[in-house]
């Protein structure tokens, strides 16, 4: 007996490990309905519920959130494994996409500079982080991290709760369809 609940139990147990990878790494990221653009009330309640206000660099210069470009803001901390793995990809979708004028890149912790800096130095990361001091607003809150959005005029584009692989094809065609209606 004790056999046979081994030979269901250990495959149960990869399909379920199988399973978690794919969505950890390999699931494309939600993308909600568009709002139309006839729906003004709806989109002007989108622009002010979207961006971060208290924003600031890890240096202590408050900056706003360029509400023109098309945004792409994840939130995260040094301490959550997750958030760690996916870094290296949005290193390199960063890469790909800093010199464009139509894009801009938030990484955002809530985590005190003296905590953060020493992170980034010992990870060589290149990437534009901020700190952010305040509740979320409605539409980009929770608990768990990383989140992470992209967002265009107020309307997120798309959105991924957990660590996904920013470095996807999927991503940049996203965002290059996208950047062709800028």
């Amino acid at each position: 007996m004790a056999s046979v609940s081994k030979k269901i139990l250990v495959p149960a147990l990869i399909i379920v490990a199988a399973l978690a990878v794919y969505f950890a790494f390999f699931k494309s990221p939600e993308v909600p309905p568009a709002l139309t653009e006839s729906s003004s009330d709806v989109a002007s309640e989108a622009n002010d519920g979207v961006y971060l206000t208290s924003l600031s660099t890890l240096d202590g210069q408050n900056v706003p959130m360029d509400q023109e470009k098309l945004v792409f803001l994840n939130v995260w901390a040094t301490w959550c494994g997750p958030c760690n793995m996916e870094m290296p990809g949005i290193q390199k979708l960063y890469d790909k996409y800093k010199s464009n004028d139509k894009v801009a890149f938030y990484i955002v912790s809530d985590e005190d500079p003296a905590t953060v800096n020493p992170f980034i130095e010992r990870k060589g990361y290149k990437l534009p982080f901020y700190q952010y001091a305040g509740a979320y607003p409605a539409a980009l809150d929770g608990n768990a991290i990383p989140r992470t959005y992209i967002i265009y005029k107020g309307k997120i584009l798309a959105q991924e709760i957990g660590a996904s692989q920013w470095d996807r094809p999927e991503i940049a065609e996203l965002i290059e369809k996208n950047l062709a209606e800028i």
